[in-house]
């Protein structure tokens, strides 16, 4: 599920009549000054981050004036999360609070309906006093019930008078969670302040990954559900899956030192699998840099892609690869888009490859034999042979080459752009045939392993098919180069560049 920071909850919220503290981000510490004397008077400055305990961490701090606003956002700006930076903060006007509620919508998969749980004391350690808990049902039309909710309310202390603006805010909640498809949204707390007013005064919202397409005014970046802001590889990867649906490719980056001497590029396939292998590599005593899962028979471009991304992640010790041991999937494709990446960049750390399921035989084949001439080692393994077993070997390996890459930059062959070579557009690259080389023997070869793509025009290669045909035929151009690769005719080449890699 994508998550909204606290200011962009807030923001939605406001757009639907519920009032909300004056605020303004920061993201400098001139920021946090500038904003901080436009509010006048007390300001609290909150560190923007998907965390809980804000405050505990040093993330949430009062300010009696500017310049004590600035002092904290220099404190709080680049402080760690996770081994995530913050980036921003949010400053706003301290409230004078007379009371608090507990607000939270949610959609309960047992109930399969949205739930709402509502305390008339907010706060922290809501967990403990469940028993003073109302627990509302929510109709995905109708909204709240509001019987339910107004028996809740007034079987409170709440002032009599404020008990209807209490109930507003409570249906503007709902409003919002359902307007901006939200599979949570808690206000804790909503607040009563010492005026009169009911305001929410900090926000927690997710929003069906599904969902976000249809809301773009949320500015959400990245559909998934990660702990920190989208990185730089984590917007590229997502871009890759977006234009890409064959198959799915998730690319998370986790928390680590680049400069840890263990530090390796992990390649799932399958959720069950991936944990199963990311466990044994944690057992050997390595620290994972990412976690990605290309699974539900992705296209070859898609691993290649990847591949790549993980690649360029400073620091990688070795690329590790293993998931299911069972799955469905021809891993022959995937087997070729990781020897294409593997050869663009001529991989220089060791690679354990796991390709258990079907075609497993073809596809370790396929990896081992194309990988065979670069400096590093790539070992192909099958479903008999377990994480555990690969992690051990891998470790070997690592330990053997000790070799440590800063990233990578893909090699483009000479032939590519040159006038005297065929090019033809497929999606998101082009097809690029070295002609100068191609003898009546190698053509022949292009040809049988183009999957009827390609034919023979007067002893060269040429595209058989129509441009629409061929524009979707990535995979099998993909592994027609690795063929030509490995029996030593390198006249094919794929060029399908990676926006922000290359």
């Amino acid at each position: 599920m994508a998550r909204l920071h606290e200011y962009q909850g807030k923001a939605a919220l406001k757009e639907r009549g519920i009032e909300v503290p004056r605020s303004g981000v920061a993201r400098s510490p001139a920021d946090a000054r500038r904003i901080a004397e436009e509010l006048g008077g007390p300001v609290v400055v909150k560190i923007q981050a998907w965390t809980t305990g804000r405050a505990s961490m040093g993330g949430v701090k009062m300010a009696d004036s500017p310049e004590e606003a600035k002092a904290h956002a220099e404190a709080m700006l680049g402080m760690k999360v996770g081994n995530f930076p913050v980036t921003e903060l949010l400053v706003e006007e301290k409230l004078d609070i007379a009371r608090e509620l507990f607000v939270s919508m949610t959609i309960d998969d047992a109930a399969r309906r949205p739930m709402m749980l509502l305390s008339l004391e907010g706060g922290t350690g809501i967990e403990e006093r469940a028993e003073a808990v109302h627990r509302l049902a929510v109709h995905v039309r109708e909204g709240i019930d509001p019987a339910a909710l107004r028996g809740a309310i007034e079987d409170s202390t709440i002032e009599p008078t404020l008990r209807d603006a209490v109930i507003g805010a409570i249906e503007k909640i709902v409003e919002t969670a359902r307007e901006i498809e939200a599979r949570s949204l808690e206000v804790n707390p909503l607040v009563i302040t010492g005026d009169g007013r009911v305001m929410a005064a900090d926000c927690r919202v997710t929003v069906d990954d599904y969902a976000v397409f249809r809301h773009p005014e949320l500015g959400i970046e990245i559909a998934r559900e990660l702990d920190h802001p989208p990185t730089a590889l984590e917007r590229i990867a997502y871009r890759v899956e977006e234009a890409d649906h064959r198959g799915t490719f998730y690319f998370a980056q986790l928390p680590h030192d680049p400069d840890d001497p263990k530090l390796v590029g992990f390649h799932g396939a399958g959720g069950g699998g991936s944990m199963m292998s990311m466990d044994a590599l944690t057992n050997a005593g390595f620290t994972i840099a990412n976690f990605t899962d290309t699974s539900g028979n992705p296209s070859s471009a898609k691993v290649y892609a990847a591949a790549r991304i993980i690649l360029s992640q400073p620091g990688l010790v070795g690329y590790f690869g293993s998931g299911s041991g069972v799955a469905s999937q021809e891993q022959f494709w995937s087997a070729y888009g990781l020897a294409k990446a593997f050869n663009e960049v001529n991989l220089s750390i060791p690679a354990v490859i796991r390709l258990g399921g079907n075609s497993e035989d073809r596809a370790v084949e396929i990896l081992n034999d194309a990988c065979r001439p670069l400096p590093a080692v790539v070992e192909g393994y099958k479903k008999d042979d377990t994480p555990a077993f690969c992690a051990e070997r891998f470790k070997t390996l690592v330990e053997q080459a000790g070799a440590r890459i800063e990233g990578t930059t893909r090699a483009v062959p000479g032939f590519v752009g040159s006038p005297g070579a065929l090019s033809a557009k497929i999606d998101r690259g082009t097809l690029w045939i070295d002609l100068e080389h191609c003898d009546a023997d190698t053509t022949a070869f292009v040809v049988e392993h183009s999957f009827g793509l390609l034919k023979d025009e007067n002893g060269k290669p040429t595209v058989a098919v129509s441009e629409d045909e061929l524009a979707g035929k990535d995979s099998e151009l993909i592994a027609c180069e690795v063929e030509c690769l490995r029996a030593g005719r390198p006249v094919v080449f794929v060029d399908i560049p990676i926006e922000g890699l290359d």
